[in-house]
């Protein structure tokens, strides 16, 4: 018998971590490389959707995420001032009878967290944290070398970095990124912190003139996750980890609906964050030899559509079915036929979050014509269906 394939897997997010495990299901002998030195308190909340948690699930993860998440009954769209409810599309057990699996919401290093120790147990994974990469290439033999000197060889090479993906610039150069116009800005609060705020068991999109609100919970409705979007220029700094004022925040959402101010009156100094949204043209390639990228090294999308980590748990699921039973030889057409399984999905995801910025920022008159549209459920029940029923798992076939 041949000895099974080996991978290398650039990056220890949601992305890397699920490719990983999936891959050594598939057989493959795997080594994830992560500059960080350890996956702590990273990130904020996470919509997880039945297109991933059936992925997850497969994987054996059911058990560790029930047992964190938090189950929203539905999701929301309200007028920015009035609070008043434009659509109201239900979840919770709704959701998992219709698509066979749940809607989560999470924190980000709670599903790090169970992908890790997932991998920990899996004997075909080596985890190596705290290793920057200095390059990567492929003169035959797809390979790192790390910023201590060591080489790292494998069959096959994932790129899973993100959007700074040092992989995607070896391979295809620098992406250049456009400014939407849009900041963001994000934080977590304890649920006791807004008592009397009505803050209801829902993921709820408040809709503004050039702005919009996102609030749910997650940890068993222990936090609260908020994002806010606001339409200006003079913040472009791209990194989600940069600190904001909180004063600032609250400036941006002054005379919106007294539930969005108590949230944004609550969010702690330490715990604002703000970054700049930029957006990037889909990539006609994603693979060049031994070499493939997944998730937001290759996709970046928008956070309009809650689907970005969801997208790359679906690479994951599809690289790996692609790449189980491969030949060596048969790699480069193994990952081409995974990125012609995946690239219209995700363009499709990438451009339906574009549009969504448009949508949820419209001003009188447009925005009343909007909310008609969306309180008509027009086009909302298929567009849900075709992004929630989605099977990676089967999506390679035979």
């Amino acid at each position: 018998m041949s000895a099974p394939l080996t991978a290398l897997v650039v990056g220890a997010g949601v992305g890397g971590l699920t490719a990983a495990l999936a891959l050594a299901r598939a057989g493959l002998l795997v080594t994830v490389v992560e500059q960080a030195q350890a996956l702590g308190e990273v990130g904020a909340g996470l919509q997880v959707s039945p297109n991933a948690t059936r992925v997850l699930f497969h994987l054996g993860l059911e058990a560790g995420l029930s047992a964190l998440a938090f189950r929203p009954e539905a999701v929301e769209a309200r007028g920015w001032q009035q609070g008043q409810e434009i659509r109201r599309a239900p979840l919770g057990e709704t959701a998992r009878e219709r698509y066979g699996f749940p809607y989560f919401h999470m924190h980000r290093a709670d599903l790090v967290s169970v992908l890790e120790q997932a991998s920990r147990a899996e004997p075909r994974i080596h985890l190596r944290l705290g290793e920057a990469v200095a390059a990567c290439e492929d003169d035959g033999t797809p390979s790192l070398v790390l910023a201590s000197g060591e080489r790292l060889e494998a069959d096959v090479l994932v790129g899973a970095d993100g959007l700074r993906s040092l992989v995607r610039e070896a391979l295809f150069g620098p992406a250049a990124p456009r400014f939407t116009g849009n900041v963001a800005w994000r934080g977590l609060i304890p649920a006791e912190r807004l008592e009397g705020a009505d803050i209801r068991p829902v993921a709820t999109l408040w809709m503004g003139p050039g702005a919009h609100f996102v609030h749910y919970s997650v940890r068993g409705g222990t936090l609260v996750n908020f994002v806010g979007v606001v339409e200006r220029n003079d913040w472009r700094e791209e990194s989600w980890s940069s600190r904001g004022e909180a004063a600032d925040l609250r400036r941006d959402f002054a005379g919106w609906h007294p539930t969005v101010r108590r949230i944004v009156e609550a969010a702690p100094e330490e715990a604002c964050f703000r970054w700049a949204l930029f957006d990037r043209d889909p990539l006609p390639r994603w693979s060049h030899g031994a070499v493939t990228l997944l998730g937001d090294a290759c996709h970046p999308t928008l956070p309009f559509m809650a689907q970005g980590a969801c997208m790359a748990i679906e690479d994951a699921a599809v690289l790996a079915a692609c790449l189980s039973g491969c030949r060596r030889g048969d790699i480069p057409a193994a990952l081409s036929r995974y990125e012609d399984l995946r690239r219209p999905r995700t363009a499709g995801i990438q451009a339906s979050s574009r549009r969504n910025a448009t949508i949820y920022h419209l001003r009188p008159p447009f925005s009343w014509a909007r909310d008609q549209a969306m309180k008509a459920g027009l086009g909302m029940g298929p567009a849900m269906d075709g992004l929630y029923r989605y099977d990676a798992l089967s999506a390679v076939g035979g």
